[in-house]
């Protein structure tokens, strides 16, 4: 039972899919049914029609007359047979035969997109052949008047074109036989090759419009304006030689007659027809001749310069030259006297050599003048150079006569600071002896014997011959260096003494009282007898804080106020 509801089942899906698969198939006939009938309603025919406004001749007619076939074709053959081939398709699935139904619809497709290139491929053409005869017309619109006004331009203006003004009319009449073979291709239905022609004549006018445009221009400049400006400088040159300025290196007019020949051969090549290269050229010799001005004016103002420098250059050397005669003088003479480091000589010996070498650049300069053979430009580079350096030498040899100078001055400042220190010495002696101390410390003695030994070097240092002034400034730091210690020992160990009497005199009142106080005091005032001032203060400081804390403090403040 079971083996019969199964094959039962089996059937009915089979029954279910097959109605699917020919539903499908009827699906894909309809499809293909309404593009055939697209396709049949279609208004090719009215669009063949169109090209019925142009000639039907020649190339025209045999396109004309292949598109109309191949459209008849696709009506009267290729939809038909198509139509067939749908009923074959349903008929097969009518039959159950799905894959016969399948291979025919795929058949049909392909031919109804065949059909379709077809269609689009003829209304292309079409619209390439329609737009190819509107756009050409509009061009020759375009072409007839422009030639008929570079005529009128040529016929009124002739002086301006010369020898090119029949180049130029010629080739226009070329391009009004271009028009009537265009006519003529027109008039045969070829239009495809009647449009390539104007597309040639157009680039060609446009071309030759430029030309006609800008022919004056360059051929005035050519014949006239550039020649015009060579003359010119021709009679600049010839009058600044005249003048006496040095040109010649510069060789323009040999150059200038070569732009002078090819300005001529511009000139015929113009009126032949060929100017690719004249704008190149004339811009060059523009250039060029701005560039001569330029160097021309950089000689004469150099020549300016000269004639305004060189006189003044010539009497700024002989004065830097007698001046360092003089200082030369003053040295030769004060090597005896002072000692010259190696940097200090080496400065003089550069001054004396960079002196030379500008007497050398201004005889140099003067016989550049008088051979009258060297450019006046490169005579004043040569100046320049000079001038620049003549500043540089004066200002050295300021400097140098200055450190010159300074060797008596630092001499006398020396002496002066050698009897302030040795004033100070003696002071400090003075201040030693003044003071009611038991006695003066040994290193206060041998300080005060150092700073006498190293004034008395000061004073040794300046009677040397010649003066070494370096050395003396070295010994007269060290000796001012001694004294300030001195001083300050001194100051020092005076203060340690009178504020070791203030303590012990205050610790007094607590003697009595304090046996321990009594014998740190003794103690202290032995050390005191004995110039140990330092220590004392210590040993009695410590003792009396002991008793009254703060007591130092209050004596240190009334020794200030008393000072």
């Amino acid at each position: 039972m079971e083996f019969i509801i199964g094959i039962i089942l089996g059937i009915i899906a089979l029954i279910i899919i097959s109605l699917i698969m020919r539903k499908q198939v009827y699906d894909a006939v309809d499809r293909l049914e309404s593009w055939k009938l697209d396709i049949m309603n279609r208004n090719v025919s009215a669009q063949l029609r169109r090209i019925k406004s142009l000639n039907l001749s020649g190339e025209t007619q045999e396109r004309f007359e292949s598109w109309k076939e191949r459209w008849e074709f696709i009506l009267a053959k290729d939809l038909p047979e198509i139509e067939e081939y749908l009923f074959d398709a349903e008929g097969a699935a009518d039959k159950f035969r799905f894959s016969t139904a399948k291979h025919t619809l795929r058949k049909i497709d392909q031919n109804l997109q065949t059909i379709e290139k077809d269609i689009e491929k003829i209304l292309i053409e079409l619209d390439e052949l329609v737009e190819s005869e509107e756009s050409s017309r509009k061009e020759v619109e375009y072409i007839e008047p422009t030639i008929r006004t570079l005529k009128k331009n040529i016929a009124q203006n002739r002086f301006q074109f010369g020898k090119a003004e029949v180049r130029f009319e010629v080739e226009l009449d070329e391009l009004d036989e271009g028009l009537e073979q265009y006519n003529e291709l027109v008039d045969t239905g070829n239009y495809t090759e009647a449009k390539e022609l104007v597309d040639t004549l157009k680039a060609r006018l446009e071309q030759l419009e430029i030309e006609i445009e800008e022919f004056p221009e360059i051929y005035r400049i050519c014949k006239q304006e550039l020649p015009s400006q060579i003359d010119d400088l021709y009679a600049g040159i010839k009058e600044m030689k005249e003048s006496g300025f040095r040109i010649e290196h510069l060789g323009f007019e040999k150059e200038l007659q070569g732009y002078q020949q090819r300005l001529l051969d511009c000139v015929n090549s113009l009126e032949k027809g060929q100017s690719s290269e004249v704008k190149e050229l004339t811009v060059e010799i523009e250039e060029r001749i701005q560039e001569m001005y330029q160097l021309l004016e950089k000689e004469a103002i150099a020549k300016n310069y000269m004639e305004t420098k060189v006189s003044g250059y010539g009497q700024s050397i002989q004065e830097i030259a007698a001046s360092f005669d003089e200082t030369k003088n003053e040295v030769e003479r004060l090597k005896y006297t002072y000692y010259f480091d190696d940097q200090d000589m080496e400065k003089f010996l550069a001054l004396e050599k960079n002196i030379t070498q500008l007497q050398k650049v201004y005889e140099e300069v003067r016989v550049g003048l008088e051979e009258k053979e060297t450019p006046y430009s490169e005579l004043r580079d040569i100046l320049e150079l000079g001038l620049n350096k003549l500043n540089e030498i004066v200002e050295e040899h300021n400097d140098f006569k200055t450190s010159v100078n300074n060797l008596r001055k630092d001499e006398i400042e020396a002496k002066e600071k050698l009897t302030d220190i040795r004033e100070q010495i003696n002071n400090t002696h003075r201040k030693i002896n003044k003071s009611n101390i038991p006695g003066v410390p040994s290193f206060i003695w041998n300080s005060m014997d150092e700073a006498l030994e190293k004034s008395n070097q000061v004073l040794i240092s300046l009677e040397k011959s010649p003066l070494d002034i370096s050395e003396v400034r070295k010994s007269l730091e060290s000796a001012k260096a001694a004294v300030d210690l001195l001083m300050e020992k001194t100051d020092v160990m005076l203060d340690q003494a009178y504020l070791t009497e203030q303590v012990i005199q205050y610790a007094n009142r607590y003697r009595s009282m304090y046996p321990l106080l009594a014998a740190k005091l003794s103690e202290a005032e032995t050390l005191f007898r004995n110039y140990e001032y330092e220590v004392a203060l210590e040993q009695a400081a410590r003792a009396l804080e002991e008793v009254e804390p703060g007591a130092l403090k209050r004596i240190e403040e009334n020794q200030l106020i008393l000072k």
